[in-house]
């Protein structure tokens, strides 16, 4: 089958039309020295969390690996500021997650450690092993290892390249478009490489024109590209940059239930990821930074702040120019998606893309009402599920239910949830029952394995 580039996206069921405010789109990021004190936690990732590497009392150096991965699903940390371990032991996220972490007190140098070095490359597995001790994972919030994507043994024939961004406030993968377009193509073109994918599609939303014709003419300026790479401008309605969603508007190909992208010949990866990895090739520099928009009603001056890992979420909310106002509710990520966090001492992650700080207005919650049984919630569903449905058999715990319409299918994108009339708690609900499902599941297989061993 020959491949091609599309012009105009496939058709996609679904999603609403979220207001953008996108008030940092046009904001160069700006680089936020270190701070004091970084506290890095061992689980930044999809999988099994690392192990410390250093003790207490330990002098470290920037970029130097402090946390191993022992699991295939994990990948190693690295120390994102120079300095001393003042802390190794449990800390509490800002979303209540209890995780180990280490805490390392800066010397305010940033010393680079000597172990930093490009990789050498000149094969598949070279290259499958670069990307692991680079520590990359998914930066646009799922924080899926990426040399686990990479090493799957289905055959890979596209490579989306996820740019969307379609949740309100969020501009960081803007930027990377438009501040590291030759970082995110060398990327593309070593992942294209070494995996031997013959095409690549950029979705970028059709609200972010800048980016979209500096990619474009990049490409065009670039040999390696013969006809193999594009940008597809994607209609500006959320949830674009859902994965599964994503696929299907850039290659009209369905994600089977269960399965992974890999399964329909494609790999996906966000824009920042692959900009990062093109860096990473070149410098040998681990991911020891993000670069985060900072925005909200609470926040003096929003700006894309590109910040050491680690950094307290008061450290950036500090430089740019503290709260005007107490903040009701922080948030990681945007407010579709995003996750609430108790606290402003908590520490960005790998996967963090924003915080966003709201007055009390803009973090009101609605009143719920009982369901009217308009059907809403199924309209705008991109999954073509039943939200309703899921909201009912979670409150009756009818577990078997709940498998047999694919609530574990459900994105959580929160479409159900903005749209309802009745402004039903719908994706709380379908957590609690996709929690119930893989319950009930691990359950199941832990006496099917007994019985067997008995």
């Amino acid at each position: 089958m020959e491949l091609t580039i599309p012009v105009n996206p496939f058709r996609t069921h679904g999603g609403v039309k979220a207001p953008h405010r996108k008030h940092t789109a046009q904001s160069p990021s700006v680089v936020m020295p270190p701070p004091q004190q970084v506290v890095i936690p061992m689980s930044m990732h999809i999988g099994a969390p690392c192990t410390p590497l250093v003790k207490v009392g330990a002098e470290v150096l920037v970029g130097q690996k402090i946390g191993e991965g022992k699991g295939f699903v994990s990948a190693p940390i690295h120390a994102s500021v120079s300095g001393k371990v003042k802390a190794v032991g449990k800390v509490t996220l800002g979303t209540g997650q209890s995780v180990d972490a280490i805490t390392i007190e800066s010397d305010g140098q940033m010393t680079i450690s000597p172990d930093v070095h490009p990789p050498e490359i000149h094969s598949k597995e070279d290259f499958l092993n670069a990307v692991k001790e680079s520590g990359l994972v998914g930066l646009g919030g799922a924080g899926f290892p990426t040399h686990v994507k990479h090493a799957s043994k289905d055959a890979l024939d596209t490579l989306i390249i996820n740019g969307a961004e379609c949740e309100p406030y969020l501009t960081s993968d803007n930027r990377e478009a438009l501040e590291e377009g030759e970082h995110i193509l060398d990327g593309i073109f070593a992942v294209m490489h070494w995996l031997g994918i013959q095409r690549t599609i950029i979705g970028i939303e059709g609200n972010k024109p800048q980016a979209i014709q500096h990619l474009k003419d990049l490409i065009a300026k670039d040999s390696r590209s013969n006809g193999k790479v594009g940008v597809l401008t994607l209609k500006a309605r959320y949830p674009q940059g859902a994965e599964k969603v994503l696929i299907k508007a850039a290659t009209d190909r369905v994600v089977p239930m269960g399965k992974l992208p890999s399964s329909v010949g494609c790999v996906v990866m966000n824009i920042t990821s692959v900009g990062f990895l093109g860096r990473y090739l070149e410098s040998g520099m681990p991911l020891i930074s993000k670069r985060i928009t900072v925005d909200g009603s609470a926040i003096t001056n929003p700006q894309n702040v590109i910040a050491p890992i680690g950094s307290k979420i008061s450290d950036l909310v500090a430089f740019c120019g503290g709260y005007k106002g107490e903040p009701k509710k922080i948030l990681y990520g945007g407010p579709m998606m995003g996750n609430a966090s108790f606290t402003d001492d908590s520490p960005i992650l790998k996967q963090t893309n924003g915080i966003l700080a709201l007055n009390e207005k803009e973090s009101r919650l609605p009143r719920s009402t009982a369901c009217i049984h308009c059907g809403a919630c199924l309209t705008v569903c991109p999954m073509n599920l039943m939200p309703s449905m899921f909201e009912k058999y979670t409150e009756f715990k009818k577990v078997d239910e709940l498998r047999d319409i694919a609530v574990l299918n459900c994105i959580e994108c929160g479409c159900c949830s903005y749209t309802c009339p009745a402004k039903r708690p719908l994706v709380q609900a379908i957590r609690i029952g996709k929690s119930m499902v893989r319950k009930a599941d691990a359950e199941a297989k832990a006496k099917a394995e007994a019985k067997k061993e008995n």
